[in-house]
């Protein structure tokens, strides 16, 4: 379920919480919310409607998916004038068309609708088949380019896709996938508050019916990143740490997914100024990195990176520190430019940390 929350008080309630309505399954964290929502808060006059909408996640999958097309057609809008649905081949002015990917020319304009459709009977398909491939990807990929949807117009697909398949039963694996694909897409819009909510749902759905441990890890980063952009950093970093723990103990120590865990614990370590660990952590991780993926591996950019701000953010940072910091990332600069290209947000951020280092070190009246 996404909707986790009292529809008339906004309390958390529990996946099994037995407080709905009878006709349209709206849910409350307990009978008096529901007498009350009922009867004084105006659920009498949209019951009717919610039910027949398919029932309280269905409809409001139903409200946020057209909100979610309108926002991208809108968006699109400029782009899209003139043109027609490279799958239907109509303009139809009614729903208007979108183009969320890298095509050029006539190809790209697309009814979010259409590649919804298109999406579904494809993964009909190959689950009917029995394919290697289940064509998934068809939810957030385009099929002319490949490249992936992205912002509102990937946030609009994945409404329809959690519209299409919800009310599959709970461990139905085209459920778990497009819950999840809903709260990564949220994520990529910028809605992250309602990309929480999905993602906890996700979670408590995972650990109820016995999720692979692999599964759940994935969730949980996801999850973690999410709290962080929220504001929720000792949540995010409690559960960053559980992660990296989760990998060390599945994968060890030099798997490509622990290493990943361990850059993701050492910046939340850095973000709440927890320099010693977050340098502990990299100098014990950056050595690892180094060997198994090589110099010139973008994640071992980026350990190096939170290692140097640890060394020059540190209110306690001596002089030998400073100069460590600014040495590396003077070192970072250089290579990622060459291997990434000026214009990299990765180059720019390392940039912009050099010049942090450079004002701390000339603060101490160092050359």
């Amino acid at each position: 379920m996404i909707l986790t929350t009292c529809a008339a008080c906004a309390k958390p309630i529990e996946h099994d919480a037995s407080s709905r309505c009878v006709a349209c399954e709206t849910r409350y964290c307990s009978d008096r919310c529901l007498r009350y929502h009922a009867h004084r808060g105006g659920h009498d006059d949209e019951c009717a409607e919610i039910a027949s909408g398919g029932g309280a996640e269905q409809h409001h999958a139903g409200k946020k998916y057209e909100e979610a097309v309108s926002d991208a057609v809108e968006e699109c809008a400029e782009d899209t004038e003139g043109q027609t649905c490279f799958i239907c081949m109509d303009g139809d002015a009614e729903e208007g068309l979108v183009r969320g990917c890298s095509c050029r020319g006539a190809s790209g304009f697309v009814h979010v609708s259409c590649l919804a459709r298109q999406a579904k009977i494809l993964v009909e398909e190959a689950d009917e088949r029995d394919l290697d491939d289940n064509q998934w990807h068809r939810w957030y990929k385009c099929s002319l380019c490949e490249q992936q949807y992205h912002g509102v117009v990937r946030s609009a697909l994945s409404w329809a896709c959690w519209k299409t398949y919800l009310g599959r039963p709970e461990a139905d694996w085209a459920r778990t996938c497009a819950m999840t694909q809903l709260g990564n897409a949220l994520h990529d819009a910028k809605h992250y508050e309602e990309a929480l909510s999905v993602k906890e749902a996700v979670l408590s759905m995972q650990q109820r019916l016995g999720a692979s441990e692999k599964n759940v890890l994935i969730t949980q980063g996801n999850l973690a990143c999410t709290y962080e952009l929220v504001g929720r950093l000792e949540e995010a970093l409690s559960m960053e740490r559980d992660v990296y723990s989760g990998r060390l103990r599945l994968n060890g120590e030099e798997h490509i997914h622990t290493l990943m865990a361990a850059n993701n614990y050492a910046n939340g370590l850095l973000t709440l100024q927890r320099y010693a660990e977050a340098k502990a952590l990299m100098r014990k991780t950056i050595p690892l990195a180094r060997r198994v993926l090589g110099e010139s591996d973008t994640l071992n950019f980026k350990m190096r990176k939170i290692c140097a701000t640890a060394l020059y953010e540190d209110p306690a940072a001596t002089r030998g520190d400073l100069r460590e910091a600014t040495t590396t990332l003077e070192d970072l600069e250089r290579t990622t430019r060459r291997v990434l290209g000026g214009a990299h947000p990765l180059v720019l951020a390392i940039e912009r940390n050099l010049d942090e280092s450079r004002d701390a070190l000339y603060a101490r009246g160092l050359p």
